[in-house]
């Protein structure tokens, strides 16, 4: 028994040297993996400097300060990692050089609006708004649950850019009237400021269409140089100080019934990020989204009151000709559109699906509540 019990003591050397081997090796790559661990968290405190250009005026109440907010809270989710810098259209490119500037990679990031760019792009008006189209409600759930970003994106991805849903004013008004509209004959030789796919329905029902900046928007009408102008909604529309140089305020806003704005990132830049600072920017572009239109929701709520009670605007419904026309123009146009161009056909067909569903829905839910709530 003991002779037996000596002879195994190599076997148990052996078995310790081969623990110890273990051991050490194990820590050789536990060591190593804290090295890298310390790399990667020495890497991460790198500060990303970026430049976002936008479409409004700087800090302009709504539309401007928002990515300023946008800014602010990456800045502090980031621990000040990721720092940008936000731009007025003008100061560093100008407002409608937004989408080139992030092409190429000028700036890093730019806040608009994609119906700007429908010139390059035919099927971009749908990632913003479609006279007679989805609410804001609508096109949040199209965009982020019925696959209209992924179509965005891949229509976007050609020029190097990544786009995100960065706000939405919510449904706007018609517009500011010197001339009462009480059928369509008075849309006649109507000269209005009007842009976009808008200005395109309109002149098709007889108006007259004239593009002009917002900063004219108020000398134009008191001198009569144009007869009505759309703007955004009370709030924006204001502080502009159109209820002083326009007697009648239409609704509904037919040519922008829910218009999503844009954050649009150079695809080299975002790639260039660290993987928690792209979550980050996604994140933060859902609550800049969010919070436009909440912050819209609340002032324009506000602005209506005060407009109503200190002016003697007369706040009026379009009538329904001059709605039925303008909405089968609209179709006529959209229809033009998808034949003319293949992408603007595919993005149209998710688009319409989507819509018919929501609609088909709103009606026994959002429209039916608000109708039984009006009785």
């Amino acid at each position: 028994m003991g002779k037996k019990s000596f002879n195994s003591y190599p076997a148990i050397i052996l078995l310790l040297v081969a623990a110890l081997t273990a051991v050490s090796w194990m820590y050789a790559v536990d060591r190593a993996a804290v090295v890298q661990l310390k790399q990667q968290a020495q890497g991460s405190q790198q500060v990303f400097h970026w430049k976002m250009v936008t479409t409004w005026p700087k800090n302009y109440p709504g539309l401007g300060t928002a990515p300023e907010r946008l800014a602010d809270v990456l800045r502090v989710m980031s621990n000040g990692r990721l720092d940008i810098k936000v731009y007025g259209g003008g100061e560093l490119v100008p407002a409608l050089g937004v989408f080139d500037a992030v092409s190429l990679g000028t700036a890093e990031m730019g806040h608009g609006a994609a119906y700007y760019w429908k010139g390059k792009i035919p099927a971009a008006p749908f990632f913003t708004a479609i006279p007679f189209g989805m609410t804001a409600q609508e096109m949040n759930g199209w965009l982020h649950y019925g696959g209209g970003l992924a179509l965005w994106r891949e229509i976007y991805a050609p020029f190097n850019v990544i786009p995100m849903a960065g706000g939405n004013t919510g449904v706007q008004m018609a517009g500011w009237f010197n001339r009462e509209i009480n059928s369509l004959d008075d849309i006649k030789g109507l000269k209005m400021r009007i842009p976009g796919i808008g200005g395109e329905i309109f002149s098709r029902v007889g108006g007259s269409t004239v593009t002009l900046p917002g900063s004219e928007l108020y000398t134009s009408l008191q001198t009569g140089v144009i007869d009505a102008t759309e703007w955004v909604a009370p709030y924006n529309d204001m502080a502009l100080g159109l209820h002083e140089v326009a007697k009648y305020y239409y609704y509904p806003g037919w040519h922008e019934p829910g218009p999503t704005l844009e954050l649009i990132i150079n695809k080299d830049a975002f790639e260039g990020l660290p993987v928690d600072l792209q979550k980050m920017v996604e994140v933060a572009a859902r609550y800049a989204n969010q919070d436009m239109l909440d912050e819209y929701t609340a002032r324009n709520n506000a602005a209506l009151v005060q407009l109503e009670a200190s002016s003697d605007v007369e706040v009026k419904r379009l009538p329904d000709d001059v709605i039925r026309a303008l909405h089968r123009a609209s179709d006529r146009y959209m229809e033009e559109v998808i034949t003319r161009d293949e992408t603007a056909n595919k993005v149209y067909q998710s688009w319409k699906t989507f819509a018919e569903g929501a609609r088909h829905y709103h009606h026994i839910s959002e429209q039916a509540y608000i109708n039984a709530r009006d009785l």
